[in-house]
């Protein structure tokens, strides 16, 4: 089985004098949970950024197949002055989009009116699920999830985290949290991070 997500020997800091990561390896396989957990500031959206080749390591090496992203503000993801649903056409391709759509708000309780409003004409949970709703609709073979739920209450929090582990044979989940709990729920694997 080729891993979606191969991490080796990575080090990288923002300074070369004290490094976040040193020598760190992870190997993330579709249909498996790795939560990184960790206090503000140790490190872990670092390593999303690294992942993503927002940033550069000093060392090692980093290899994923197809991702999509699911960050913490839901606001920073979207552009401002285009709708939801333009932003999601901009990088889902079409075959099937509607019935997709149809399938995922329903499951993820959104009113379909929504998605021709912009960013801010929506709340902090509504936009977070329709975040959510585009990275799903990406097809991804690897889901970072940062924080994904913070912007929602408990019970659409569960609800959420549940229809994502639903998923777990289509692709696998490399999750960010500082919730301990859910992350024992639905990980494989909990790396904690001391920064």
């Amino acid at each position: 089985m080729i891993p979606v997500l191969d991490i080796q020997n990575l080090s990288f800091g923002y300074n070369k004098s004290k490094l976040i990561y040193k020598d760190f390896s992870l190997t993330l396989n579709k249909s498996e949970v790795v939560s990184i957990v960790g206090v503000s500031g140790s490190g872990k959206s670092t390593l999303f950024e690294l992942i993503t080749k927002n940033l550069k390591p000093f060392g090692g090496s980093i290899k994923t197949q197809k991702i999509a992203t699911i960050y913490q503000d839901p606001y920073t993801s979207f552009h401002p002055t285009y709708s939801i649903i333009e932003q999601i056409k901009d990088v889902v391709k079409s075959d099937g989009l509607d019935k997709d759509i149809d399938f995922f708000i329903e499951k993820l309780v959104i009113d379909k009116s929504l998605l021709y409003k912009k960013p801010k004409e929506l709340s902090g949970g509504q936009l977070q699920r329709c975040s959510i709703l585009r990275a799903l609709l990406m097809k991804p073979d690897l889901l970072l999830a940062d924080e994904p739920t913070s912007a929602l209450d408990n019970i659409t929090s569960l609800e959420v985290m549940k229809l994502l582990v639903s998923f777990l044979d289509k692709f696998g989940i490399l999750l960010i949290t500082h919730d301990k709990d859910l992350a024992s729920w639905c990980s494989d694997k909990i790396i904690e991070i001391k920064g």
